[in-house]
């Protein structure tokens, strides 16, 4: 199956770090062992939230090469770059070391419809019109405003346009909307998959999304919200989803959020160390027994939440 035709949970993958701020490429076998055995049909690597800005373009190559390495379900690499020679070097890397395809985000710079429009068509002449384009719609973090009729014109105009990773905030009539132009045919299929950490899965699978691309520190949860939405059980999607909407929301403060994520990943045993690359903010006990305190109400509900 290539990437416009996805459904299901490509999970956000942290990046593993020692405390001393080195890569632990080590881990990332543990941790392509955990998305899958956590139900993820494919990861995202070198996003927003696997801190690719702190990682020099060696470093970036080799966590590409190792999550290839290890990984058996499809990969989607983050090449976003304020220039397109670094973007075309890791992207042309990525898809030569194996990834199904990668993913961009707009220039912060861009205003208008026709510079959104003309920006996509100069990434894929940069990186090349053959490999697989996933589309970062993410105003909140670079403040550039996609309709969908811009997205639907980037969409047609380049057929290398194979996914839109949907993050607008709020932006559930805009699935509801290129679902439409999808259904009467003015818009060709894509894959559409949505982040902002999961705060809105269930409503937006109940819009028609794909599933989610996005990390939690219980990427189980996600899987559970997707399969049980694409089975037509909106109710019982929700209710799992109800359970960890605190954590969800603990999660989403900008910078303390991959705090949390990488805490609660440790504590359960996926990572080494909660270390994330500096700068970076860091829990405070106070914070620690924040998510303890979430992690034990959860447990009531979700047995997956009891990590000792």
């Amino acid at each position: 199956m290539t990437i416009n035709e996805a459904k299901g949970v490509y999970a956000i993958a942290v990046t593993p770090f020692h405390d001393d701020g080195r890569i632990n490429l080590d881990g990332i076998g543990r941790l392509c062992d955990f998305y899958a055995e956590a139900g993820a049909c494919g990861l995202t690597i070198l996003g927003m939230m696997g801190e690719a800005q702190k990682l020099d373009a060696a470093e970036a190559t080799e966590v590409i090469r190792r999550f290839m390495a290890h990984s058996s379900v499809p990969v989607v690499v983050g090449v976003s770059s304020p220039g397109f020679a670094p973007m075309q070097r890791l992207a042309q890397e990525a898809m030569a070391l194996g990834a199904a395809g990668v993913m961009v985000a707009p220039s912060a710079n861009l205003r208008t419809d026709d510079q959104i429009v003309g920006y996509y068509a100069n990434v894929l002449d940069a990186i090349g019109s053959d490999i697989p384009l996933v589309i970062q719609d993410f105003p909140l973090a670079q403040s550039v405003v996609m309709s969908p009729a811009v997205i639907r014109r980037i969409v047609n105009d380049n057929p290398a346009c194979a996914m839109l990773k949907h993050e607008d905030w709020p932006g559930l009539d805009k699935i509801t909307q290129l679902r439409a132009w999808q259904a009467d045919g003015s818009l060709r299929p894509i894959s559409i998959l949505c982040g902002n950490g999961g705060a809105f899965l269930d409503l937006e699978m109940a819009r028609g999304a794909d599933g989610a691309m996005t990390g939690y520190a219980f990427p189980e949860m996600l899987v559970d919200v997707v399969d049980r939405a694409r089975q037509g059980d909106i109710e019982a999607a929700m209710d799992i989803f109800d359970v960890h909407l605190p954590l969800v929301r603990y999660e989403q403060q900008p910078g303390l959020g991959l705090a949390a994520r990488k805490y609660v990943l440790h504590r359960r045993g996926v990572l080494s160390s909660e270390a994330q690359r500096r700068p970076g903010p860091e829990l405070s006990p106070a914070g620690k027994g924040e998510v303890e305190l979430l992690l034990k109400r959860m447990s009531r509900h979700d047995p997956r939440a009891n990590i000792g």
